[in-house]
């Protein structure tokens, strides 16, 4: 049922309740000691009039629970918690044998007084409700109560050292309870019955205590969307399914991705389908009470889940892919007949210790297909000027934190294994341009700029603005934008730094706008220009690497950070069409003094440096990391040329002349990937996918040719988030390769004066 249930029919058992009063009358006035061995904590809620349900059994919360305490030991430790009464007792003293005897005397005392009820034989016949089952900690059966003369007739047992041993934790003990709790909610749809827009009595569940470790570091990315946020676009997302005695779950059940709670309680499922990986947004997941022998691995890709119940079912193992629910609470496993070593870790340390035993210890999906090269122009002329651009953000090593990425293992998340990862699909994909976000200048320095050296690569690296306030041991730590290109066919002109904090602040017309000095001059992120010149061809190259502010809630700062970027590119780019020729473009070659019998290789004439008119006209492409969806103030501003002050992204906000007159650029600018409609994303997390990454370039004078496809979707109904073993990082590497317009070069036409010139002509 729907998180909308309100109510339910009131049946022929509707004077069930009254009924019960009579025979309990005053039981709130008495006042009882404790008996020996009972709990001696009273933190229990008093019994409340409201019954969750007419028309099921006298369960604990019913009066006829309490009229067997009217002979002489009710006191009001016995209410209720979820359902839960005096059992609670039997859970915290772990369910033994003794303690069985003494509940089913006090069930014999509740199956007399049922039957001087009305009820339909059919629930006595199928519900666990009735009582009439002997309770252990390692499941459930319908055997028929017996009593021995040890026991007193109020069901104490003879001795109180007779008991077993208390739980070893608080969690094992809330494994019981809820354990029990769950064998005693068996009717046809439990949950809906005793949800709060129901039973004002009912009592949210404790968890074990786990805290997640806070962020470390603030981590520049898209804002995650939690699972909650399925109910802005839904009126239910909670369905109870429990009780019905279902065998098969129909497949549609599945596409419902908006689901945030999903009971399957007491049915008669004996396998559950993979396609449960589907429901994403699940935070409490119930399977108790069915005919399990397994779990699909797909089970992992739940990664919001707080609460995976398994209680009393067949299941011998688990799968190692539950390593990636690490939001995991509570696993709750009671009644399955687990090995030993798996039990024992959740017995002794609780859940998230098996979680984290699951996810060190998983051998990881098979690796992906190769992602797909797509072909968008084959009909590339011979000697025509092409060069490619990777652009990738590879996730700072101070924010790759567990309390970030839990699902990730240790040994995927530690920079030594990521940095060699990033190196070698750098050299795979051997780019012209590369660009990389989130790289410190540690990692610059003492990694990629000497190992990318034997490469052909050359780089120019900017830290954002905080690191020029460090000491150089802390500035190390602070990642900017590397810029890398191929040094043998390419000539550094120019390079030029971004500040769009500084650069706002020191507008004379934002000076005194107080937005700016409170949400733009805070934020440290920066843009790394440079300017290149190919050394065969002469044609001249603007790059641009940029990492926009992440956080949705600013994506203000966002439009204004990208208007300074193109106020910053389009000066830079009118100096540019007057930058001098390059005179000296030959490559330097050292002899390695081993070739004496190859072949000399004869260099290339360099052609002279091309000329520009306007700076519209050199090539441009803008790489980066954005952190803005397709249709966002950022995405409109580069794609559409201009945006106005009324844009809902920059709400009321005051930002100069930028708001006041709106934002525009000169250059013709396209997503590469827009021609294939974008990639299906270039960020994949659990709690969010989507594209925030591009590589933009200027129609006028580039066009693409090829692009760098998709990862492998059967590969993704595995892996929950980035990174892993096999991506480094949670962003996708960009990767497409341009061909550079020809230029259209004048014609001298000589006019034509018809006949007459003619007849000119024959006077000479």
């Amino acid at each position: 049922m729907a998180d909308a249930y309100t109510g339910y029919q009131r049946g022929a058992n509707q004077s069930f309740y009254s009924q019960q009063q009579q025979h309990a009358p005053n039981y709130h006035s008495r006042q009882i000691a404790n008996r020996t061995g009972s709990p001696t904590h009273n933190g229990r809620l008093p019994f409340s009039t409201d019954t969750p349900s007419p028309t099921r059994s006298p369960g604990p919360q019913s009066p006829a629970h309490y009229g067997m305490f009217n002979q002489g030991h009710h006191n009001q430790n016995h209410t209720m918690l979820n359902g839960a009464s005096h059992q609670r007792y039997a859970m915290h003293m772990n369910l033994g044998k003794p303690f069985q005897h003494q509940q089913n005397h006090q069930h014999h005392g509740i199956q007399q007084h049922q039957q001087h009820q009305e009820h339909n034989g059919a629930n006595h016949g199928t519900n666990f409700a009735n009582h009439q089952h002997t309770i252990s900690s390692g499941g459930l059966s319908n055997a028929t109560p017996h009593f021995t003369p040890g026991h007193m007739q109020n069901g104490t047992p003879g001795s109180v050292n007779s008991g077993p041993a208390k739980p070893p934790n608080d969690h094992w003990y809330e494994q019981l309870r809820l354990a029990q709790q769950a064998r005693e909610m068996t009717q046809s749809h439990p949950h809906a019955r005793n949800h709060p827009s129901v039973n004002k009595n009912v009592v949210a569940g404790s968890t074990n205590g786990v805290t997640k470790e806070s962020e470390k570091e603030e981590r520049n990315r898209a804002l995650i969307h939690g699972p909650d946020d399925a109910r802005q676009d839904q009126t239910w997302t909670i369905l109870d399914f429990g009780g019905q005695n279902l065998k098969v779950l129909a497949a549609p059940l599945f596409q419902y991705d908006f689901l945030t709670k999903l009971y399957l309680n007491c049915n008669k499922l004996s396998s559950l389908s993979p396609t449960v990986g589907k429901l994403r947004s699940l935070n409490h997941l119930d399977l108790s009470l069915n005919e399990l022998h397994s779990i699909p691995p797909e089970i992992g890709m739940l990664v919001n889940l707080r609460q995976l119940l398994l209680f009393d079912n067949q299941l011998e193992t688990l799968p190692f892919e539950m390593g990636s629910l690490y939001q995991l609470e509570m696993l709750g496993i009671e009644g399955n007949p687990l090995s030993e070593d798996i039990k024992s870790i959740v017995v002794d340390h609780g859940t998230v210790e098996l979680i984290k035993f699951f996810r060190e210890n998983a051998q990881g999906p098979e690796p992906p297909r190769e992602r797909d090269w797509i072909v968008l122009d084959d009909t590339l002329a011979p000697g025509q000027e092409t060069f490619t651009a990777l652009s990738y953000n590879i996730l700072c090593d101070k924010y790759a934190t567990q309390a970030q990425y839990g699902y990730t293992p240790s040994g995927a998340l530690s920079w030594d294994h990521r940095k060699e990862v990033i190196l070698a699909e750098l050299r795979e994909r051997n780019a012209d341009i590369v660009c990389l976000q989130e790289i410190d200048l540690g990692s610059y320095n003492d990694y990629f700029r000497p190992s990318l050296a034997h490469n052909d690569y050359k780089g120019v690296f900017w830290p954002k603005s905080r690191a020029r306030t460090m000491a150089e041991k802390e500035a190390k730590l602070v990642d900017g934008c590397a810029t890398f290109y191929k040094n043998s066919k390419y000539i550094l002109l120019d390079k030029h730094l971004v500040d769009f904090a500084n650069t706002a602040i020191n507008r004379p017309d934002m000076k005194g706008e107080h937005d700016v000095f409170n949400r733009v001059m805070p934020r440290d992120d920066i843009a790394v220009i440079i300017f290149l010149e190919n050394r065969a061809t002469g044609a001249r190259l603007m790059v641009s690497n940029a990492h926009i502010f992440w956080n949705e809630i600013f994506v203000d700062v966002k439009v204004i950070q990208v208007a300074i970027l193109m106020e910053q590119i389009t000066k830079l780019a009118e100096k540019y069409a007057k930058w001098p020729a390059c005179t000296d473009k030959v490559l330097y070659r050292f002899t390695n003094g081993d070739g004496e019998d190859d072949p000399e290789e004869t260099p290339q004439e360099p052609a002279p440096s091309m000329e520009y008119s306007s700076g519209s006209q050199i090539p441009l492409i803008m790489c980066g990391d954005f952190n803005s969806l397709p249709g966002s103030g950022v995405h409109t501003l580069l794609s559409q040329g201009s945006l106005p002050s009324s844009h809902k992204d920059l709400g009321s906000r005051k930002y100069g002349n930028i708001t006041q007159d709106g934002m525009s650029h000169p250059f013709s600018l396209k997503s590469s990937y827009s021609s294939v409609g974008e990639l299906s994303f270039t960020n994949y997390t659990p709690n969010f996918t989507g594209v925030i990454d591009y590589i933009w370039y200027s129609t006028t004078a580039i066009q693409v040719a090829g692009l760098l496809g998709n990862v492998d979707p059967e590969y993704l109904e595995r892996v929950p988030g980035f990174p892993n073993y096999h991506f480094p990082s949670d962003h996708l590497a960009l990767l497409a390769q341009f061909v550079v317009k020809g230029r259209k070069e004048k014609k001298v036409v000589e006019a034509d004066f018809g006949p007459q010139r003619d007849r000119d002509r024959d006077r000479r």
